[in-house]
């Protein structure tokens, strides 16, 4: 008893030594973490403040009208030019995104589970388009579907057409084939990450078990990969709403989206509350339409159980 009595203190005296170091080691980590975070946070954050704030906002001729309004929000939402382009940049986005998660799985799939040794080398492969420049790519695209480009040399020397067709290039279907080229590998990478972490004992065991191959696919592999096609489908969403290059370059009139609308406003228009109010507004309805797809896809994989 005496020596526990005499034990204890010194006990507890180290505890009471080694909270201030604690406390100040805690303090210095934050103190070095804390400016690079807030200034992470300020340019994040600052510039999307700068363009809500304007979005409430009207502009009165070469000046801008700081009285609170929501006249550009209801521009935005009710006239039908606009609401007519945001609607055409979702259903292009979202056609985009299934195709390319479509075509990047397959390629995905064989990589992992039939790449061998030769992995790093497919995916090397994969990404050799992007040594170019995302223009260049885009205008590739412009030589192949045009009216004397590749495509339609090819099928008038087939025999399939007697003349060119003016209708591969300036549309919508256009933009489509142009941005699901060019997000392939954007596609491909997460879910091939997410492949590479599927169990293979998990596929043979479906196998042991009675399961034909595209059973045990769809009841194995697809489920645990959904990770990554989730991570797909929004790396391709989300930026591919707000292209502006593609649609101009291949879009013409039946292919331009709402990012090409935003840009005249912040340029020609000189209506910059305007502009603000489209993108704010383009901003929330694509999160929504993430969230929806997210929804979906894990849906979709609980019924696959």
């Amino acid at each position: 008893m005496t020596v526990a009595a005499e034990g204890s203190p010194p006990l507890r005296m180290a505890g009471a030594r080694r909270n201030p170091l604690l406390q100040s080691e805690a303090v210095q980590g934050f103190a070095l973490i804390s400016p690079t975070f807030v200034y992470a946070l300020i340019l994040l954050v600052l510039p999307i403040l700068v363009v809500i704030a304007h979005s409430f906002w009207t502009q009165n001729y070469l000046t801008i009208d700081h009285t609170f309004t929501l006249e550009n929000y209801r521009i935005a939402l009710t006239e039908p030019i606009y609401r007519d382009l945001l609607w055409r940049s979702l259903y292009i986005s979202l056609t985009v995104s299934l195709l390319t998660v479509a075509l990047a799985y397959p390629i995905a799939y064989f990589i992992s589970f039939h790449g061998g040794r030769h992995k790093s080398l497919w995916l090397f492969l994969i990404t050799i388009p992007f040594w170019t420049s995302y223009l260049l790519r885009v205008m590739s695209w412009k030589v192949i579907l045009g009216y004397n480009g590749v495509l339609n040399s090819g099928l008038m020397g087939l025999g399939i057409i007697s003349e060119p067709s003016d209708a591969l290039l300036y549309n919508s279907s256009a933009v489509i084939i142009t941005l699901t080229h060019a997000w392939a590998t954007f596609a491909i990478l997460p879910i091939f990450v997410s492949l590479e972490k599927v169990d293979r004992t998990l596929v043979e065991a479906a196998t042991d078990l009675g399961d034909g191959p595209l059973r045990s696919f769809l009841r194995v592999t697809l489920p645990l990969s959904a990770p990554g096609v989730i991570s797909a489908a929004l790396i391709v969403m989300i930026p591919t709403v707000g292209d502006y290059v593609t649609p101009k370059l291949v879009g013409g009139k039946d292919g331009v989206m709402i990012a090409n609308a935003i840009q005249a406003q912040f340029g020609k228009a000189s209506n910059w509350p305007l502009g603000a109010a489209l993108s704010v507004t383009t901003m929330i309805i694509a999160s929504l339409m993430a969230g929806a797809t997210v929804l979906v896809i894990r849906a979709l994989q609980r019924l696959a159980r």
